[in-house]
């Protein structure tokens, strides 16, 4: 799968977010606050994002959940992996785990002949529209009508 590095305009929220989850609760209240100066419909975008992403009301004094989500996400994996000492649910949950595997490349590769398929629709919607512009003669400077 190809990730797109965001450049210019559409990272700078994303750089923002995370120098603020880097500095903590107190940064994004601060924030918050200076939104309100400036102009207070920033400063209620930014509550409402605080609220709406959970920032708010975490109990740690970090706002970032992406340290927390990726731990438990190891943890997860490593009891996917350690054996549970009764061979017939470790030979099902393996032969499970292989087959969900197959699935997501299947899926995978599924979407990206999709896309691809939409791409070249769209560059010979492209080319069909360019031939056509271009063996279509050009129209003669006509004076306009309202001119006398």
């Amino acid at each position: 799968m190809t990730t797109i590095t965001q450049t210019g305009i559409t990272s700078w929220p994303a750089r923002a977010e995370a120098w603020l989850d880097d500095r903590g609760k107190p940064a994004w209240i601060a924030a918050m606050i200076l939104g309100f100066i400036a102009f207070w419909p920033i400063g209620l975008a930014l509550l409402a994002y605080m609220i709406w992403s959970k920032r708010m009301f975490n109990r740690s004094g970090r706002c970032g959940h992406r340290t927390h989500r990726s731990r438990e996400d190891f943890h997860a994996a490593a009891r996917a992996v350690r054996p549970s000492g009764n061979s017939a649910f470790d030979a099902y949950k393996s032969e499970t785990l292989r087959r969900l595997e197959e699935e997501q490349e299947a899926f995978e590769t599924f979407l990206q002949r999709l896309r691809d398929a939409k791409d070249k629709q769209e560059f010979d919607a492209f080319m069909t529209d360019r031939a056509r512009a271009a063996q279509m003669p050009p129209a003669p400077d006509t004076p306009d009508a309202g001119r006398v």
